[in-house]
């Protein structure tokens, strides 16, 4: 494949944000004094916003909610206890915290959806997984979720594996949720997602997962973390859109920020984005424009 990236990024435009990708990896791949070794090439990328859509709420949560919605019809009682009570009533400062990603708010959210699925095995909840996925549509775009997986980041991840990166998503969602969808939808095997997750436990020849939440968040700090403890590396290659990126693209040597600026094609926003923007122009990290880079969105 051609280092330059034309018969793989077909669906970025020329300019700038390609430019710096494609010099970058020309820089790690030749000898010389950009050079990175094989095993060092580790590229980790975000999910929500980065490599899918995030409005108007990062996807795993409608698949939670839906969840919550069921054990409260069964338990009625449920509905005075948090994160229920606050989905009943639908109270404001929560959706905006589950929109921006607040760490406080995803904790209790990842707790929540440990409880509820405690017990179970892989294959009743990637069962769930699966059928939400198959039915159910972003509500303004009125697509399945799995189809509004950003084409030029498929394209930059076979870029990237073609030039002998080990790809990895890092994400705050669930670990498990995404890695129902990840070999088919991104082309990245299981073992290479890391995210929040539960624990699991062994038991009588059974696999279940338990009610506790396994390392803390994937989130902020967090990232590069979780990134190090699977990998034994710091990334070398990382992309992110939003604040809770910001250590993980701090730790690489090259970092690309997702600006959505594309209101026509998909959204404008920079709520939960605006400390990643001021950090990537400090730092020189390649800031991408939705609306200016892609030729193609989906």
């Amino acid at each position: 494949m051609a280092v330059d990236g034309t018969q793989v990024l077909v669906s970025w435009i020329d300019g700038a944000a390609k430019r710096a990708i494609v010099d970058f990896v020309k820089s790690a791949t030749t000898p010389g004094p950009g050079f990175v070794d094989v095993a060092d090439r580790i590229a980790t990328f975000d999910n929500d916003g980065t490599l899918w859509v995030e409005q108007p709420m990062p996807p795993q949560f409608d698949f939670v909610f839906r969840k919550w919605a069921q054990e409260i019809n069964a338990d009625p009682s449920l509905a005075s206890q948090q994160p229920y009570k606050a989905i009943i009533e639908k109270d404001p400062a929560f959706f905006q915290g589950v929109a921006t990603q607040d760490p406080e708010i995803v904790a209790t959210l990842e707790q929540g959806f440990a409880r509820s699925w405690a017990g179970t095995d892989p294959e009743e909840f990637d069962a769930q997984v699966r059928e939400w996925c198959q039915t159910v549509k972003q509500p303004k775009l009125d697509e399945l979720y799995v189809n509004l997986v950003y084409r030029p980041m498929l394209e930059l991840l076979e870029f990237l594996t073609a030039h002998e990166f080990r790809v990895f998503v890092c994400s705050g969602g669930g670990r498990d949720f995404m890695r129902v969808f990840a070999e088919e939808t991104w082309g990245i095997h299981k073992e290479n997602v890391i995210g929040s997750a539960a624990a699991y436990k062994y038991a009588d020849g059974r696999i279940v997962r338990s009610a506790e939440v396994l390392g803390g968040l994937a989130l902020g700090a967090g990232k590069p973390e979780h990134i190090f403890a699977q990998t034994g590396r710091l990334p070398v290659f990382a992309g992110g859109n939003a604040d809770v990126d910001i250590e993980m693209l701090e730790s690489a040597k090259f970092a690309v920020l997702i600006n959505h600026d594309d209101p026509d094609r998909e959204f404008a926003y920079t709520a939960a984005a605006e400390k990643s923007l001021a950090k990537a122009k400090q730092l020189g990290w390649t800031v991408l424009s939705m609306k200016n880079d892609w030729a193609t969105v989906f």
